[in-house]
């Protein structure tokens, strides 16, 4: 991150979790092409720094939590304010505070009616991938960007951990857990195949981990829930053989480096926040989805997806390409 300098500035607000972050990666690329003569600064959390670092192109960090409190900057310091956060009246008013020269934001009712005071501002389309869904964004201003542009830098926090296939057993949601017993199963048939399998979680979620890998007969050393931090965690994706997640931070982060993955959707629609083109397989019942995000019990959707199917997915990623 660099020093405050004389440049004028571009300030986005995305005060979320690591795969909404990962999502706006295309449209900050965006941003720092469009804008290449100004000083860019991501409003998130703080703890997301060593991924903000990833992404390469950010110049600072404002730390924000969340949207209870307006942004500690004085208005009209910032050049262009840009709401990469949501569509509500919270997160526009946050953003309108800051009184830039410029405004890129979505049109929000509450606040503009029916005609916004800059036409420029796109309606809101709920049902949007979601990485495409800031580009548009983006470009409605007339800064063109690529969706797919997901790439981070290698991360310098290596663990020494290479080629491991990767079993992120947590999410911050119940409705997006995938039982242990069957995250057991798949352990199992893929250390039998020759995988060397690790397990990864947040702190929270370390005692999940453990059941997980105590199920199928892994030591707790295999256990890295909670022992990482977001850097080595990044490295150790980036160096995986392979990643099975449910819809998280991890899924986005393996599309991030490209590493062959498999992503269990439950309550959210693979359509809005699958993966991007690559080595990457969904597995989903959109049937039977309930699409309760909040819930404390797995969504259907992700309870109908089956032991032998990740197997088999995860066989198909490994799959060598053409050539």
């Amino acid at each position: 991150m660099t020093e405050a300098d004389d440049r004028p500035e571009v300030l986005a607000l995305r005060a979320l979790k690591l795969g909404d972050l990962l999502v706006a990666v295309p449209a900050l690329r965006a941003l720092r092409r469009g804008f290449a003569d100004h000083r860019l600064v991501l409003a998130v959390p703080g703890w997301l720094e060593p991924i903000v670092e990833l992404i390469d192109v950010v110049d600072a960090l404002l730390p924000t939590p969340g949207l209870d409190e307006p942004l500690p900057v004085a208005p009209g310091r910032v050049d262009v304010a840009v709401n990469l956060h949501g569509s509500g009246p919270e997160s526009r008013g946050l953003v309108d505070l800051l009184a830039a020269r410029e405004t890129i934001a979505h049109r929000v009712p509450e606040i503009d009616g029916d005609a916004p005071a800059d036409p420029r501002m796109p309606p809101w389309i709920p049902d949007l991938l979601e990485r495409r869904r800031w580009v548009r964004l983006v470009e409605a201003f007339g800064v063109p960007g690529d969706p797919d542009e997901v790439a981070l830098a290698s991360s310098p926090r290596r663990t020494g951990i290479e080629g491991a296939s990767v079993l992120h057993v947590g999410a911050f949601y119940g409705s997006r857990r995938w039982p242990v017993d069957r995250f057991a199963a798949v352990a199992r048939s893929l250390r039998d195949e020759g995988h060397r399998v690790v397990f990864t979680g947040s702190v929270a979620e370390r005692p999940r981990a453990l059941a997980v890998a105590r199920a199928a007969g892994f030591g707790d050393e295999a256990v890295l829930a909670g022992a990482l931090d977001l850097a080595e965690f990044a490295a150790l994706v980036e160096d995986a053989r392979l990643v099975v997640s449910a819809d998280t931070g991890a899924a986005h982060l393996a599309s991030a480096y490209a590493r062959p993955s498999v992503v269990l959707f439950g309550p959210a629609a693979p359509e809005n926040w699958g993966p991007p083109p690559g080595p990457h397989l969904v597995l989903t019942d959109a049937s039977r989805r309930r699409g309760e995000t909040f819930a404390d019990d797995p969504d259907p959707a992700l309870l109908a997806v089956t032991v032998d199917q990740v197997l088999a997915g995860a066989r198909r990623v490994l799959l060598p390409g053409p050539g």
